[in-house]
């Protein structure tokens, strides 16, 4: 019965531990993070481009329209 009870407040103590290393672990921000800004540079160059594609549209429309 004494081994029993001992086997249990080992398990319950190793369970406790897992948890609270679960709750600090900070890996799954850190990947949240990198996520967030990658996706932040993205949306900058394909504004960018899309800025850069329409001034191109103009200056060929324009040179298509002198060239008529």
């Amino acid at each position: 019965m004494a081994a029993e009870r001992s086997r249990r407040w080992h398990l319950e103590a190793k369970l406790q531990h897992h948890i609270k290393k679960f709750l600090f672990d900070e890996a799954g921000a850190t990947a949240i993070e990198y996520g967030l800004i990658a996706a932040g540079i993205a949306l900058a160059i394909i504004a960018a481009v899309n800025g850069l594609g329409t001034t191109l549209n103009t200056q060929f429309t324009s040179i298509n329209t002198s060239l008529k």
